[in-house]
């Protein structure tokens, strides 16, 4: 598989000359012309299984296959397995089951999510003004945002986005979106929403393919906050100096599409099995790595920071080598990848929400100083990098 040429687009979340005030410490009260993160809050199924188990549940005796099971980084994954027959045996599910289980499991996780996210905000659901759902495990019409709209009791006059198929990376380019509606609107409280029931995407066969899907994804929901401006009712107050200074503020956004490496990841429909099913391309790792340092050297371009200046990086688990290829492409320490490589050890690749299980941990630690940046890093079909530059 080829490289070819990435395609790079960027984003400042200002009117002109803010930009540069906002990359000042103690410079203009800037605050007021970026969206801040206010909150965030994480959901996974209730059962969790360690790969010995999962490995077990299928019956899996394969050496290769229990090899790529039991080396990737992984410890345990929040699943819904298909139930046990009257023989112990877990059959394979229809591609209907897989959907109406894509269903309940996003209601279920997105509601939980979304919930804590709005606590974290010190806000509630009556404060919600915009709600974008993201998901890739699953297709629903109406959305998931009309369907917790309604489950929840959330307004209904709450605006709304369902961003759907994008994989991995649509986390921050929903970011990237809703980062946009919240500074054309000061005041008004807007949520993405990322939900992944990676139980409802499998295939359970014996081929390699399958093994590599199989042994990486869990489920889980993810949520943030978004505000710009004075808020009533959360953490954030009309004074720039009232902000929390857990609340970075979203300052820019820098994508990289490799079109070449296109179909290195990729959900279609597999005619043998009858249902959907994920590809993984094995070579991926060390595309999205070779092209980690474009996109970041972008990103922080016309900003005067160097990658030194980066105090937090969340990336997403995407899997134990692709950590591993950027970390060496932008010289970074397993430090700075801490969280999320426990989060990869925890719950697998979460997909398109990963990065906020990182960011949630970071916030957990309390380490986090005013001033300080961050980087937000997303990988996934396209193929494409997303990141975002943020600022406590």
């Amino acid at each position: 598989m080829t490289t070819g040429i990435a395609a790079s687009t960027t984003t400042d979340l200002a009117p002109p000359g803010t930009l540069d005030d906002a990359l000042t410490p103690g410079g203009p009260a800037t605050a007021l012309a970026h969206p801040r993160i206010v909150g965030v809050g994480t959901a996974v199924t209730a059962a969790s299984y360690s790969q010995p188990e999962v490995l077990d549940a299928f019956g899996i005796t394969d050496p290769k296959v229990r090899s790529v099971f039991l080396n990737s980084a992984i410890e345990r994954r929040n699943l819904a397995l298909p139930p046990e027959d009257a023989h112990g045996v877990r059959a394979p599910e229809s591609q209907g089951d897989l959907l109406d289980k894509h269903k309940a499991l996003a209601l279920e996780m997105g509601g939980e999510a979304l919930r804590a996210c709005l606590k974290k905000a010190g806000a509630d659901l009556a404060d919600l003004r915009h709600l974008c759902c993201v998901t890739s495990t699953g297709l629903l019409t109406p959305g998931i945002s009309a369907l917790l709209i309604r489950e929840l009791g959330i307004d209904r006059h709450c605006s709304r986005t369902d961003i759907v198929g994008m994989g991995c990376n649509a986390g921050l380019n929903a970011l990237g979106v809703v980062a946009g509606w919240s500074a054309a609107h000061p005041g008004e409280l807007a949520v993405v929403l990322c939900v992944e029931a990676c139980s409802a995407a499998y295939t359970v066969d014996s081929t390699m393919r399958t093994a590599v899907v199989n042994s990486l994804f869990g489920d889980g929901a993810a949520a943030v906050a978004l505000l710009t401006g004075p808020g009533t009712g959360t953490r954030m107050g009309p004074d720039p100096e009232d902000v929390d200074p857990e609340a970075p503020a979203v300052l820019k956004f820098a994508s990289c599409v490799i079109p070449e490496a296109v179909d290195a990841m990729r959900y279609d429909w597999d005619r043998v099995q009858g249902r959907f099913s994920f590809f993984l391309d094995p070579q991926i790792p060390y595309v999205v790595g070779a092209h980690a340092e474009l996109v970041v050297d972008r990103l922080l371009a016309g900003t005067g920071l160097r990658r030194s200046d980066i105090r937090h990086w969340l990336v997403h688990s995407g899997g134990k080598k692709v950590i591993d290829a950027v970390v060496v492409n932008l010289g970074l320490t397993r430090h700075d990848v801490r969280h999320t490589v426990g989060v990869l050890r925890d719950h697998g690749n979460v997909s398109s929400g990963s990065f906020l299980f990182s960011y949630e941990r970071l916030l957990d630690e309390g380490v986090t100083r005013p001033g300080e940046y961050g980087v937000l890093m997303t990988m996934g079909p396209g193929s494409t990098i997303e990141t975002a530059l943020i600022r406590w």
